[in-house]
């Protein structure tokens, strides 16, 4: 099957602003069902903005966002930080009939495993949490590198996922990022002690989920123990109409 084309005109000092990327997300989106537009991966980053999926509960919300939006959303999941310094990617894309949502959660979790990879850094999943983690170790305890939280509609995917590269991690101490407080999240920069650009990282993301997103089969990586999120029992939490 073909692989998704690919949008890259938000980036760098073109960071679009959260809520016209939204906009344009949708008008993607309805392409895409209509079939007038192939299936479209759109990489970008955002100014700083905190964004609220369904599941997040108002005293979640951070009581002082230094000067960025807070925004509800209608994707899965909690809250969840933009920046620049983090690769942002929405996939939007036709699921086939034999991918089901948890399958294409786990394709694009395990594409961001393999980039992390090419840099040094190994990653895998932790069931009954999403995103993309390291292990804790003598350098931290559990810490998220990559937040997924997707919505589809009429077959067709929207939102996606965050990888971060060089974002400020200051702006996660303002709330407890996806509603979890026992653990952490960092950076590929402060993992590797070195500065990785999201223009480092973006051919790697594009190279493999592209693979991914061909829809044959694959090999995942293993996964680390489980550890379920406070107060919540399925490890995806997506809104399919």
């Amino acid at each position: 099957m073909s692989t998704p084309a690919y949008l890259r005109d938000g980036l760098g000092p073109d960071a679009v602003d959260y809520r016209a990327a939204w906009d344009r997300q949708r008008a993607l989106h309805a392409a895409v069902v209509d079939g007038s537009r192939p299936d479209t991966v759109w990489l970008l980053e955002h100014p700083p903005v905190f964004t609220c999926g369904k599941r997040t509960d108002e005293h979640e919300k951070p009581v002082d966002a230094g000067g960025a939006d807070v925004i509800d959303v209608d994707r899965g999941g909690k809250i969840t930080f933009h920046g620049p310094g983090q690769l942002v990617g929405y996939p939007v894309v036709r699921l086939p009939d034999h991918v089901k949502v948890v399958d294409y959660v786990r394709r694009v979790e395990e594409a961001l495993i393999r980039a992390c990879a090419d840099l040094g850094v190994t990653t895998a999943r932790i069931p009954g949490r999403s995103g993309v983690w390291l292990r804790a170790d003598d350098r931290g305890p559990e810490r998220k590198v990559a937040a997924l939280g997707i919505r589809v509609s009429r077959g067709v995917t929207m939102h996606g996922f965050s990888l971060n590269a060089d974002v400020d991690l200051g702006w996660y101490d303002r709330f407890v990022p996806c509603g979890i407080a026992d653990a952490g999240v960092t950076s590929l920069t402060r993992e590797l002690d070195r500065h990785v650009g999201v223009d480092e990282v973006l051919p790697h993301v594009e190279r493999h989920l592209s693979e991914l997103l061909a829809w044959g089969p694959y090999e995942s990586t293993p996964d680390y123990e489980p550890r379920p999120e406070p107060g919540r029992g399925p490890r995806v939490q997506v809104l399919s109409l």
